[in-house]
C-alpha cells in the first residue's frame, strides 16, 4: 500500500510515521475549516450580490455590511425544534442530508489549491488527499448525492417531496452521462486519474490549459452538467415552489433543514474549484521570482479562479430563468450527451493521429446531421398531423398567437 501511497503523494514515500499522520490531520483540518469558512462568505456574497442586481438592500444588521446574518441564521436553525413527520422512516429521514454533505466534502479533498511545501524534512502537497483514482471518487461522490436526494424525498412520507426527489434523480443521472464523458476526455488527454497530474499537464501557461487544449466544448458541457447536478438556477426545477411547495426538503426542519442548503453552497464552491483543476489550470499562474513567497501566489491564482466561477453561479440565479422541466431533459439526452461523446472520440482520434482526428470529426458530423433529422422527424409525429398518440392535454398557446388575439383589445 505505501508504494502505492507514494507514487501519487510524496508524503509518504518514507512510510506512514507520527509525523505524517501529525501533518495529515493538520491539512484536513485547516482544509475543513476553510471550507466552512468560505461556505459562510459564500452565502452571505450571494444574498448581497443578488441584492445589488436587483436594488435591494441584502443582509446589513449582523456585522459590517451584513457579513455575520449567515452566523445569526445557522444559530436559529441549531436553537428550533427538529420535527420529524409521523408517517417518516425515522432513520432515513435522519440520514438523507448527510448523504448530501459528505460527498461534497470528500470532493473538495481532491482539489489542489496550491504546489509543495517542504515541513519536517517531508514534501506536503497542499491538498488534503491525492488518491490515485482521484477522479473516480470525485464520480462516486456525485453519485452518492443523488442518494441523499432521492432518499430524503421518499423517506418523508409526503407526496409532494417524493415527486420532486424523482425529478431530482432523473435530472442529475441524465447529466452524469455527459459529466463523465467529459472527464473521460480529459484524461485521455492528461494519461492520469490524479487531480494533482492533471494540474501538473496544465502547468506549462494558459495554451496549456484544458480548455485551450481540448477546445471550448468540454468546457461548456461540463459547466452546464455540473450546474445541472447541483440544482443550482436555471436548473433548480427540483425546488419549483409553484409546483412542490419546496422541493424534496419540505418536510424537515431545524440544522436537517440548514444542512441541505449548506450542502448546496458548499458544492458550489467544491465544483467551482473542481472546474478551475480540469480546465483552468488549478493554481497555475505567473509567480514572482520571490524566494519566500513562491509557495503564496499558486493559493492567489487559485483562489482568484475559484472566486469567478463562483460570482458567475450567483450571476446565473439572479439573470436566467428556470428550465421547464422537458426543456431541462431535452438539452441532457438530445444535445450535451451527444455533444459530449462525439468531442470525446474527436479528441481520441486526434491523439492517436492527425488523419483519425479528422476521420473521427468528419463521421461525427455525419452522425450529428442524421441524430438532428431523426430529433426533427419524432417532434413533427409527437405534436403534428402524422402524430402516432393522441395529445395528451394542451400544450402552452405560442407568444405569437396570444399577441394576435389581444392586439385588438383596447
Amino acid at each position: 500500500m505505501t508504494p502505492l501511497l507514494a507514487s501519487s503523494d510524496p508524503l509518504f514515500a518514507h512510510g506512514v510515521t507520527g509525523v505524517v499522520i501529525l501533518i495529515v490531520l493538520i491539512k484536513v483540518l485547516v482544509g475543513f475549516g476553510a471550507l466552512m469558512g468560505a461556505v459562510t462568505i459564500m452565502i452571505w456574497f450571494e444574498r448581497k450580490a443578488i441584492s445589488d442586481m436587483q436594488s435591494r438592500i441584502g443582509p446589513q444588521r449582523w456585522g459590517p455590511f451584513g457579513i455575520l446574518q449567515t452566523m445569526a441564521d445557522g444559530l436559529k436553525l441549531i436553537a428550533k425544534e427538529d420535527l420529524v413527520p409521523a408517517e417518516a422512516d425515522r432513520f432515513v429521514f435522519k440520514l438523507a442530508p448527510y448523504l448530501v454533505l459528505i460527498p461534497a466534502l470528500v470532493t473538495f479533498a481532491l482539489v489542489p489549491i496550491g504546489g509543495t511545501l517542504h515541513i519536517a524534512g517531508h514534501a506536503v502537497q497542499l491538498q488534503m488527499a491525492n488518491p490515485p483514482m482521484g477522479i473516480l471518487l470525485m464520480l462516486a461522490m456525485s453519485g452518492i448525492s443523488v442518494y441523499g436526494v432521492m432518499l430524503a424525498g421518499w423517506s418523508s412520507g409526503s407526496k409532494y417531496p417524493l415527486l420532486s426527489s424523482v425529478r431530482a434523480s432523473a435530472q442529475m443521472i441524465s447529466y452524469e452521462a455527459a459529466l463523465g464523458m467529459t472527464i473521460v476526455t480529459i484524461i485521455l488527454a492528461t494519461g492520469s486519474l490524479t487531480t494533482h497530474s492533471i494540474v501538473d499537464v496544465q502547468g506549462g501557461g494558459i495554451w496549456h490549459w484544458n480548455i485551450i487544449r481540448l477546445g471550448i466544448v468540454p468546457f461548456v458541457v461540463f459547466l452546464i452538467s455540473i450546474t445541472a447536478e447541483l440544482n443550482r438556477p436555471p436548473f433548480d426545477v427540483v425546488e419549483a415552489e409553484s409546483e412542490l411547495v419546496g422541493g424534496f426538503h419540505t418536510e424537515y426542519s431545524s440544522i436537517r433543514f440548514g444542512i441541505f442548503f449548506l450542502a448546496e453552497f458548499m458544492n458550489t464552491i467544491t465544483m467551482s474549484a473542481i472546474i478551475v483543476t480540469l480546465f483552468l489550470g488549478g493554481p497555475a499562474g505567473w509567480i514572482p521570482n520571490v524566494a519566500h513567497l513562491k509557495w503564496v501566489f499558486p493559493i492567489i491564482w487559485f483562489l482568484l479562479k475559484t472566486t469567478g466561477f463562483a460570482f458567475a453561479y450567483v450571476w446565473f440565479r439572479a439573470a436566467l430563468p428556470r428550465f421547464r422541466y422537458d426543456q431541462l431533459m431535452d438539452l441532457g439526452w438530445k444535445r450535451l450527451i451527444p455533444l459530449s461523446l462525439g468531442w470525446m472520440l474527436i479528441v481520441a482520434g486526434f491523439l492517436i493521429a492527425p488523419a483519425w482526428g479528422f476521420l473521427m470529426a468528419s463521421l461525427v458530423l455525419l452522425s450529428w446531421i442524421l441524430l438532428s433529422r431523426a430529433f426533427m422527424l419524432g417532434q413533427s409525429r409527437e405534436s403534428g398531423v402524422e402524430a402516432v398518440l393522441p395529445t395528451i392535454g394542451q400544450r402552452p398557446i405560442p407568444g405569437a398567437v396570444i399577441r394576435r388575439l389581444t392586439d385588438g383589445e383596447s
